[in-house]
């Protein structure tokens, strides 16, 4: 850990280091934000490393980002902090190709430097663009990587609605379901397992119900594993702490995947972990159906249902929010049911709904390659 002076003196150090580094290693610039999004650039940077011999720039809010200690020489890596000096290096950043995860670019303090020739966005999630992000979150990047055929369909209505031109759209695919299939055992392990790994807010699983929910799914005699939201464990503390009070097995790391891998069956609402789990693992979802999470009110004007409404009945089943029956039998069918059933109609919906399946890293990096060259 770093004190804030510690962090401020290295953030303007590394500033100086960047402006300083020569135009060459600037062609390619990747920014991450903060902690867990270095791991949607990993196979990106590790696909072009391999298969060019381009220089890449690596610039991160993230101090403990673990990209800072790459070894490779082709990979200069920044680390810039939230502060000022991350606002300086927006401000007079010079590159040709900018790639980042951070939406709402133009919008709030982060703005277009005149030294940049190209932005592309890199899709964190797999869901829609129109509904959970905020109205306008990618209408001033140059290019997006998409992750599948919806995005592409959004974007396209977006920009008609709006008078926008159109952006260059990359049948690109998702990287952390890549890694996820690389990595998963065919099957879980062990005893018969639930895991609850809900999003956050007002209407969050946690926040809503709680103990009760909990204690519901832990009386049907399976493992129960609950994996609260970063969010919610930073503002509503006393609820993940009643839960371990009360004997309930809490997972925090969320840059693992232990215990979604030993999951058989996952509750959610609208958690984009929940697309992750069912398309990495081919097991199914039960989704509790609390309020949808809209930060775009005019989503509808593109009367395009947004992909995490309409693929959730062909991954899992959908259940009421106001009766804890319904989300005991789902529960209950899918760990008495057959895995092989759920994952062949899960892998079929994969295929349809997510370019590039195991092969988005090489996707990507041939489109970024092609900019830079």
């Amino acid at each position: 850990m770093f004190t804030a002076i510690e962090r401020t003196w290295r953030s303007w150090r590394d500033l100086r280091r960047f402006s300083g580094s020569p135009p060459e290693h600037r062609r390619l610039v990747f920014y991450s934000e903060g902690t867990g999004y270095w791991r949607y650039f990993r196979g990106l940077v590790e696909q072009l490393l391999t298969t060019s011999s381009l220089t890449t720039s690596y610039v991160t809010s993230d101090p403990n980002d673990p990209m800072l200690n790459a070894s490779n020489p082709r990979l200069r890596t920044y680390y810039v902090g939230r502060e000022s000096a991350m606002i300086a290096f927006f401000t007079a950043l010079e590159a040709e190709v900018v790639v980042m995860t951070m939406p709402d670019l133009e919008t709030f303090h982060v703005k277009r430097s005149r030294g940049v020739r190209q932005y592309v966005y890199l899709h964190h999630s797999m869901v829609s663009t129109h509904m959970v992000y905020r109205k306008g979150a990618f209408d001033h990047f140059d290019a997006i990587l998409c992750v599948g055929p919806h995005h592409v369909a959004e974007t396209r209505a977006w920009e008609a609605a709006n008078g926008l031109p159109p952006k260059r759209l990359v049948e690109h695919g998702y990287g952390l379901l890549d890694d996820i299939l690389a990595e998963a055992p065919p099957n879980p392990s062990g005893e018969k397992t639930v895991l609850l790994a809900p999003s956050w807010g007002p209407d969050g699983l946690l926040e809503k119900f709680g103990l009760p929910l909990c204690k519901c799914l832990r009386a049907m005699g399976a493992r129960l594993i609950v994996r609260p939201h970063p969010r919610t464990v930073e503002l509503n503390p006393q609820i993940v702490a009643e839960l371990e009070r009360q004997g309930f097995a809490i997972d925090r790391d969320r840059e693992g995947w232990k215990s979604l891998r030993a999951a058989d069956v996952l509750v959610s609402d609208w958690s984009g972990v929940a697309l992750e789990y069912a398309f990495g693992l081919q097991r199914p979802v039960v989704f509790v159906d609390t309020p949808r999470k809209v930060n775009n009110r005019d989503y509808e004007r593109i009367r395009l249902l947004p992909f995490e409404v309409s693929v959730r009945e062909k991954i899992g089943t959908i259940v009421p929010c106001d009766d804890w029956q319904p989300v005991r039998e789902a529960v209950s069918a899918y760990l008495g049911g057959s895995p092989e059933a759920a994952r062949e109609r899960i892998g079929t919906v994969r295929e349809q709904a997510i370019f590039n399946v195991a092969r988005s890293a090489a996707a990507g990096s041939n489109y970024l390659l092609s900019l830079v060259n």
